[in-house]
């Protein structure tokens, strides 16, 4: 008699190719030991790479794009037809959806994105303190909880108060073939372009950089509502023929052909950027929060508001091969599903 592998539903509440959907894509291919995973996710970009790799999708009605009725009862029918052992919940709204709906499968949920400044992620303190009582409340109702890093399962203590310890298991990846790098000052950002990236401070950065080693470059890749300012700003400085921005980019392409990776943001919880840049050889400089140093040596983080060490820790990085931080040691994908299946099964959770 041969036992079919148990279920666990991946609710994802957005289709854009976001850092979620590389989470999610990571695991789909890689698999969780011992466990066969379906993917609810709406419609858009994220299901059709996800059958492109092999994954069991579920396309439906389910998301803040579709609304709190929609999403309740598409998960509900989804968890009626696939009876899963663990439902596994992603980002906030798919949590809260979960909580209200799931009854009899263990309830696990991974936290990509939480601050500890309640700004970052909404318009007030006001609407944090309010989020962070449905989160306490929705948490009450979970069996596991996953941090992609530890400043996030701090912060989740801090703010959320969950009943059971918060598991850490950081974004895997897997080792790069990549050439080696020499020395360099074409420096690149791969952010929203968003007051919570501060583009600006790395502007500024940048600019004294470039007095003392005019041959620097700055790509602002991405999209959003700084574009104007940053605009502005660069012409101001006279920085614009070194300065381009030139809207999306394939992010391998296109840290191929920079040699640092610069990241000024108020908070990260486990950037996939950062990883890829510090597995490519690349310099990574880095603002010094959430999960930044727990990828990154001191030598790469820096304040964003010091202009000049911003400037002489963009350098060090692209002039100093040998200060770069690489990834030596950092879990693989493979290590994070096979502590993704540990935590369903201390969840309690069986076939």
């Amino acid at each position: 008699m041969v036992l079919s592998e148990p279920t666990a539903l991946w609710a994802v509440p957005v289709s854009d190719l976001g850092g979620v959907a590389r989470h999610v894509l990571d695991v789909v291919r890689s698999g969780v030991p011992g466990w066969r995973v379906v993917v609810l996710t709406p419609p858009g970009d994220l299901p059709g790479r996800l059958r492109e790799a092999g994954a069991t999708v579920v396309e439906g009605s389910f998301g803040p794009d579709h609304g709190l009725r929609a999403s309740v009862t598409t998960l509900r029918d989804v968890v009626r037809r696939e009876r899963p052992a663990v439902v596994h919940s992603h980002l906030a709204y798919a949590d809260i959806v979960a909580a209200l709906v799931v009854r009899g499968p263990r309830l696990v949920t991974t936290e990509h994105g939480i601050a500890r400044d309640d700004v970052v992620y909404h318009r007030s303190s006001a609407k944090g303190r309010v989020m962070a009582l449905a989160h306490t409340a929705r948490l009450r109702r979970f069996d596991a909880a996953i941090a992609v890093s530890r400043a996030t399962a701090d912060a989740m203590v801090e703010k959320w108060h969950p009943k059971d310890p918060v598991t850490v298991i950081p974004n895997g990846l897997d080792p790069v073939d990549a050439p080696t790098r020499g020395p360099g000052l074409r420096i690149l950002s791969l952010a929203r372009l968003s007051p919570e990236k501060r583009l600006p401070a790395l502007v500024d950065g940048f600019a004294e950089l470039h007095r003392t080693h005019p041959e620097a470059r700055l790509t602002l890749a991405g999209t959003g509502s700084e574009e104007a300012v940053l605009r502005a700003q660069v012409e101001r400085l006279g920085l614009a023929p070194s300065v381009t921005l030139p809207g999306f980019v394939d992010p391998d392409a296109a840290m191929t052909e920079h040699d640092v990776l610069a990241m000024m943001s108020v908070w990260e919880n486990c950037s996939y950027a950062l990883l890829d840049a510090a597995a490519r050889g690349m310099g990574v400089v880095a603002s010094p929060v959430g999960g930044n140093p727990e990828i990154l040596p001191a030598s790469s983080l820096v304040e964003p508001t010091d202009a000049a060490d911003v400037a002489a820790t963009l350098a060090d990085q692209g002039l100093k091969p040998e200060a770069r931080p690489g990834l030596a040691g950092w879990p693989s994908v493979a290590d994070m599903c096979t502590r993704i299946a540990a935590t369903y099964v201390r969840a309690g959770a069986t076939a």
